[in-house]
């Protein structure tokens, strides 16, 4: 992870993004799972578990940025079923599915998460979300990939 925030903030997305995947697949499933039974214990283990969720997230924005938008999409359908409640996931399919041409499945997307939102936590989609449903709904050319 460090590698690649190191690589990001360079300006070297690709980089970056093959720090993330490397940092990614070290991951081997539940830390520590039968050892969580105290608070040091706990505390490692959400710490762990967090960082994992940041690198997935900055693993797929990177891989967004280099236009990789089609081959994320089943991954972060795949973090979806692992985690419901993760906005930014959404986001990132959303936009994912956009840019490969499938705008009514991303906004399938936004209403499955408004739905799972409101039937889990009472609650609405963050302003970031409905922003980008706004966005997709009125094709804004800041959805498009920047090139350079």
């Amino acid at each position: 992870m460090r590698e690649g925030r190191q690589a990001q903030r360079a300006g070297s997305t690709e980089e970056a993004c093959e720090a993330y995947e490397e940092g990614l697949g070290l991951w081997r499933g539940p830390v520590l799972e039968d050892l969580r039974d105290g608070p040091i214990v706990n505390g490692f283990v959400c710490w762990a578990e967090q960082s994992r969720l940041e690198c997935v997230e900055w693993y797929v924005d990177a891989g967004l940025e280099l236009g990789r938008h089609r081959e994320l999409v089943s991954y972060l359908y795949a973090q979806l079923e692992e985690l419901p409640l993760h906005e930014a996931f959404y986001r990132q399919l959303m936009l994912a599915l956009y840019r490969s041409g499938c705008r009514a499945d991303a906004l399938s997307v936004y209403q499955s998460a408004r739905i799972v939102l409101s039937d889990e936590l009472a609650q609405e989609p963050s302003a970031a979300l409905r922003g980008l449903h706004h966005a997709v709904l009125v094709d804004a050319p800041e959805l498009e990939l920047a090139t350079v």
